[in-house]
């Protein structure tokens, strides 16, 4: 995953992850459509090796990311460091909301006035290569011996679009579950539920020790997430190979949207909840447990609120989780320096090498060297990292962000709110999904 004003405050808490995310795909992917397939700047990219040093004339570079809350001051922090040991490079940060980053960020390239080196999502590397905002790091990757054996390789091949390499990995962040240990006292569960029957035992105890609603099932944010991570355990792919056609309703599919609104049907949730207040409401005390994302944890930990933190159940058969990555990147430049782009690569390496200082953001760092030297100990993450294997990622498949947001997102919705049936609002969205990625195909030129 975040506390500065009132804005920032339910950006990134309450609602950090639309902030964050739904942000980069709904209003990225469609900012980007407006480019040409050839768009960029229409600049040639300077010719110059990468050795892995920098020992140029001095440079300051422009630093572009959306780290507006919590998770801030640890990047600037890392900056400052960064500066401090390189007396011929000077970042200066340009830190602004994601969702103006994602608006910004592909006309300022186009324009000539893009950063030198930045940091977005990683489900918006392949909308942001296929409309040539963003340039390879293959070399970087080479020259730093970086590959697939230091991360994890769902979050490695993520990175890859059009078998070239555009991004960087500094982190993973995926759902977890959270629950309250005072509650789980009372009703005498002493340990984390960790699939569909434990999870249901936990709920019934809870309901019988006075909590009757222990469980909130969002209508909208983060339920799609939720979906995705169920539909994975069931054995689904969301998307197929090809990304071409959206397989919600599918069996399993099915299995995992049918479990969500059975939460409803059940009574372990109130029929209606309202974006963000399943989190509200168990930060209150309200609640017994919440599936949410792990940059929730500064935040929670500010609140005073008894809780821990586990990975969420696995209902399905399979253990896996919805999950995302900030990935580093190189925009695109009008007029190539060597110096800077050079430069940049340098940074980019030093802050991946040194990540172990964004754990405390919240986040997992992303290489397994890292976390194996200790980064994660004593935070709560620390059990979700234990199961980084089983985090997944949307394919590299441009705008399918926004395609998630105008037909996954609504369909759940409406599923959990029981207004039509899970297989009628499934069946409905992944036709709809199917048509508008065959569209894409065409306007991002596949």
């Amino acid at each position: 995953m975040h506390v500065f004003n009132e804005e920032d405050t339910m950006i990134h808490t309450k609602r950090s992850l639309r902030g964050r995310l739904r942000a980069a795909t709904a209003i990225g992917a469609v900012a980007l459509l407006g480019l040409t397939a050839c768009g960029g700047s229409g600049g040639e990219e300077a010719a110059s090796e990468f050795t892995g040093e920098y020992t140029g004339p001095a440079v300051e570079l422009s630093f572009w990311n959306g780290f507006t809350g919590g998770d801030g001051p640890f990047m600037e922090q890392m900056i400052e460091d960064f500066n401090a040991e390189h007396e011929n490079i000077k970042v200066s940060s340009n830190t602004m909301q994601w969702a103006d980053f994602y608006q910004r960020l592909p006309a300022a390239v186009t324009a000539g006035e893009g950063p030198d080196v930045g940091v977005m999502h990683l489900d918006q590397l392949s909308t942001m290569a296929a409309r040539n905002v963003i340039v390879p790091v293959d070399d970087l990757a080479e020259t730093l011996e970086l590959s697939g054996d230091d991360f994890t390789k769902e979050v490695w091949d993520a990175g890859v679009y059009q078998d070239e390499r555009f991004g960087i990995p500094l982190d993973v962040h995926s759902l977890a579950m959270y629950y309250n240990t005072e509650h789980f006292e009372k009703a005498g569960i002493t340990e984390a539920p960790t699939d569909a029957a434990s999870f249901e035992d936990a709920l019934t105890k809870l309901q019988a020790a006075g909590y009757e609603n222990p469980f909130w099932m969002p209508t909208l944010w983060p339920s799609h997430l939720m979906n995705l991570s169920l539909q994975w355990q069931y054995g689904n792919e969301p998307y197929d190979a090809e990304a071409s056609k959206a397989n919600f309703a599918s069996p399993e599919g099915l299995e995992a949207i049918d479990w969500q609104r059975s939460i409803v049907e059940d009574g372990y949730s109130p029929s209606s909840v309202a974006i963000d207040s399943q989190y509200v409401a168990f930060k209150n005390g309200e609640t017994s447990i919440t599936w949410d994302g792990i940059w929730q944890v500064n935040d929670l930990d500010a609140s005073g609120l008894p809780y821990a933190a586990a990975p969420i159940p696995t209902i399905g058969d399979e253990q896996a989780v919805w999950a995302n990555s900030h990935n580093f990147f190189l925009p695109r430049q009008a007029q190539p320096d060597p110096d800077k782009q050079n430069a940049a690569k340098v940074f980019i390496a030093w802050l991946s090498e040194n990540s172990a200082e964004w754990a405390g953001s919240g986040m997992i760092p992303a290489r397994e060297s890292v976390r194996a030297a200790g980064a994660l100990e004593g935070l709560p993450q620390a059990p979700i990292a234990e199961q980084i294997d089983s985090m997944r990622f949307l394919p590299a498949v441009p705008g399918i962000g926004a395609v998630q947001t105008e037909t996954l997102e609504v369909a759940v919705s409406k599923a959990v709110l029981g207004e039509e049936s899970p297989e009628d609002a499934m069946t409905e969205a992944a036709d709809n999904a199917s048509k508008l990625m065959e569209e894409n195909k065409a306007s991002f030129g596949e």
